[in-house]
């Protein structure tokens, strides 16, 4: 029931499925009812509200519970979010084994372990899945779908279908690979980001810039791929026109940075000067990106309609 947890309880509370929210301690899931009711309200009075029906509708559908087994009694579908700690994953998994049946879906928000770290060796072994969100779930729709080897096609299928009807945006990985797509994505992003800056090129404020007033700003819209397809006559032309100046351009690209060291200084206090440590401070920046995040989704949400 921590952040991750909470925001897909809104989720699937937003798309209209009773959900029972877990966790081994009460007033963990006390403070977590109450922390879910104030964000619906303040969405609500904000217009930002999910799905069609009230907060309050919404609040009825989501129950707590400090047993697993009644927690799963009846479940279709189970999204683990704990830590991310391998040990503690599996054995909420060897657990859920023993208890669920064949005709529930186990999903695993987990950012980087892989499935077949996760799921080898259960007897629900087809019914695993990898459900990556991107965080917070709530205003950000992706969700990564990635298969153990042994996943059966249905269970893909199911949860693909399930993230689709309740207002996420899936993607379906063919199998399982280190990092799945999106923090390999921003891992690329952030090393070369990174020896930008330790190589004195560019300072970290600017750098962030280059990014969100720039490469940003056609991606919150649309992929590499398609800005490839549009910034010529077709990806075909665009290899034709630029494929020897980005080979050029790849092959300066220094080795993987450590992230440690006077960059590790440098970048923190560019950006503890814009953004003091401090929970309050951080906490009210957190708010104000989720405040842009369901602005962004409210009007790419308007586009499509248009």
């Amino acid at each position: 029931s921590g952040l991750i947890g909470r925001s897909w309880a809104m989720v699937f509370a937003a798309g209209g499925f009773k959900v029972k929210l877990y966790d081994i301690a009460q007033q963990q899931l006390t403070s977590a009812l109450e922390n879910i009711r104030k964000q619906m309200k303040e969405m609500e009075k904000s217009g930002i509200l999910k799905g069609s029906l009230s907060a309050e509708q919404q609040l009825a559908l989501i129950s707590v519970c400090t047993d697993l087994k009644a927690a799963v009694e009846g479940a279709t579908f189970i999204q683990e979010c704990t830590p991310e700690n391998l040990e503690l994953k599996k054995k909420i998994f060897d657990q859920l084994d023993l208890i669920v049946g064949d005709n529930v879906i186990l999903s695993s928000s987990t950012s980087c372990l892989l499935p077949s770290k996760l799921f080898t060796g259960l007897k629900h072994v087809k019914q695993c899945i990898v459900s990556h969100p991107v965080n917070p779930p709530y205003f950000v729709p992706l969700v990564e779908i990635v298969p153990h080897p042994e996943t059966d096609p249905s269970t893909t299928e199911g949860t693909y279908a399930l993230m689709k009807k309740i207002g996420q945006s899936p993607v379906k990985l063919s199998r399982e690979i280190e990092g799945f797509v999106l923090n390999r994505l921003q891992y690329a992003v952030i090393s070369e980001a990174w020896r930008l800056v330790g190589e004195g090129i560019i300072s970290p404020t600017d750098l962030d810039l280059v990014m969100s007033d720039g490469l940003g700003m056609r991606y919150a819209f649309i992929g590499p791929l398609e800005t490839m397809h549009l910034n010529a006559e077709g990806v075909s032309n665009y290899c034709e026109r630029y494929a020897e100046g980005m080979r050029l351009v790849l092959n300066t690209f220094g080795p993987v940075p450590e992230f440690s060291g006077e960059i590790v200084q440098k970048v923190n206090q560019a950006m503890s000067e814009k953004i003091p440590v401090v929970p309050k401070v951080l906490d009210a920046r957190r708010k104000w990106r989720d405040e842009c995040l369901t602005g962004l989704a409210k009007l790419k949400t308007q586009m499509k309609s248009d």
